[in-house]
């Protein structure tokens, strides 16, 4: 199954959400009556969710379901309007099937994303659809500031929906950096400036706030998380880099998004890479990717031409002219890349690499090129070959990941569950 309901191992929500979440997962591993029929009922619908459109008797065939069994359920989805009927679809003999897909209108979830420069909140529908959509910018992330933006964008997100589709809100899945204040020197915030967040419970502070249960992932595994369950990539192996003001990564391998022992799989942005143009260093020298692939790294190198950092982050994915300057720094970027992909590919040998961001989609392109160009210039002996290839999901993919938390949390199936499908 896929990878996305990984990220529940890193869910943080108040005492009665979590309680209300925990009943689930004992009633999927099918030890009583009820529990079983919580079971099949994950499993078909996340077969859908992974196929589009389905017959029954595909459906019964892949679970292991007797067709009776699986004709029960899908009356009982159909019932609770999560599955639709689709058009009918006539066979040489016997009666027509009907396949069944998701309803886009049964199950909606919030997402939001808040980052170091910007913070968004989405609304979206069961098959991923972004409803509506509020955003922010800001110099730095601070939490009154935070809390004040969700009060007002949660209220205007759902305006669209009736009082049914307000109840089919399932709840808030948040994707945001880990350990947020790490990193004030490199945002440039004043001493002191961040530490707020070393104390607060923005996960319990947002569910008193929005009523919601409240689910909270990495940003950059979130991101990984949309590509791997709603992007077309079609990779089971895969090493993914999310650049936004600083970058991050996950890794998806044998079809599963990994997220490791203490959930920091895939923390690309503290990999070492050479770094020959560091101030005052010498060639040779090492630093973190997150240095070099970071669009802090380019705010830096605008605020030494005397331009405002600002104008990367006031519309989303959208850059003004910077041209000499973003030549170097997808030079550098590419350059930080391409090491790194070599390196994970040392490690394990991934199918592809893919890389997404919050910039342009010709910047993207631009910089999966020379990304590409680089690292055929490095000496990979030993090493199984790569494809480089641009995400395709694009600047929304951490906000999409983060409201599809709420969805696997309640009607899909947890890929730890034994499942025939794989058989």
């Amino acid at each position: 199954m896929d990878g996305v309901d990984e990220l529940k191992a890193k869910q943080a929500m108040p005492a009665e959400a979590a309680g209300e979440a925990a009943a689930p997962t004992e009633r999927m591993r099918g030890s009583n009556q009820s529990g079983l029929r919580a079971h099949n009922e994950r499993a078909v619908l996340s077969l859908i969710r992974r196929h589009g459109v389905m017959a029954k008797a595909d459906i019964a065939r892949r679970t292991g379901l007797s067709p009776q069994t699986a004709s029960v359920i899908m009356r009982v989805l159909e019932a609770e309007q999560l599955v639709l009927r689709d058009a009918p679809r006539r066979g040489k003999v016997g009666q027509p099937s009907i396949p069944m897909r998701l309803n886009p209108d049964g199950a909606f979830s919030l997402g939001l994303k808040i980052g170091r420069r910007s913070i968004e909140l989405v609304l979206m529908d069961f098959v991923g659809t972004i409803r509506a959509r509020r955003r922010r910018t800001y110099p730095l992330p601070k939490v009154a500031e935070i809390k004040e933006f969700v009060a007002e964008a949660v209220t205007d997100v759902l305006q669209p929906l009736d009082v049914r589709g307000r109840a089919r809100v399932v709840g808030l899945g948040v994707a945001m950096p880990d350990a947020l204040w790490d990193w004030a020197e490199e945002l440039g915030a004043p001493a002191g400036e961040m530490d707020e967040w070393r104390h607060v419970d923005i996960a319990a502070e947002l569910a008193a706030l929005t009523g919601q249960p409240v689910h909270l992932a990495n940003d950059a595994t979130a991101a990984c998380a949309a590509e791997h369950v709603f992007g077309t990539s079609k990779c089971a192996d895969y090493v993914y880099f999310f650049i936004g003001a600083f970058i991050g990564g996950g890794i998806v391998i044998d079809g599963d998004l990994v997220i490791g022992r203490s959930g920091n799989a895939g923390a690309l942005g503290s990999m070492l890479v050479p770094r020959p143009d560091l101030p005052g260093g010498r060639p040779g020298s090492y630093d973190q990717l997150i240095n070099s692939a970071s669009i802090h790294i380019l705010e830096k190198m605008l605020q030494a031409e005397g331009r405002d950092p600002q104008d990367l982050w006031k519309v989303e994915g959208e850059w003004p002219e910077l041209g000499p300057i973003l030549d170097s720094w997808i030079a550098l970027a590419a350059c930080g890349l391409a090491h790194a992909i070599v390196s994970a590919t040392s490690v394990y040998d991934f199918e592809c690499a893919i890389i997404d961001g919050s910039f342009p989609q010709d910047v993207r392109d631009r910089l999966v090129a020379e990304t590409a160009a680089a690292y055929g210039r490095i000496r990979k002996e030993g090493l199984s070959p790569v494809t480089i290839r641009a995400g395709t999901i694009g600047v929304t993919a951490r906000e999409i990941g983060g409201a599809s938390l709420p969805f696997f949390a309640r009607f899909l199936l947890d890929h730890r569950v034994l499942y025939t499908e794989k058989a």
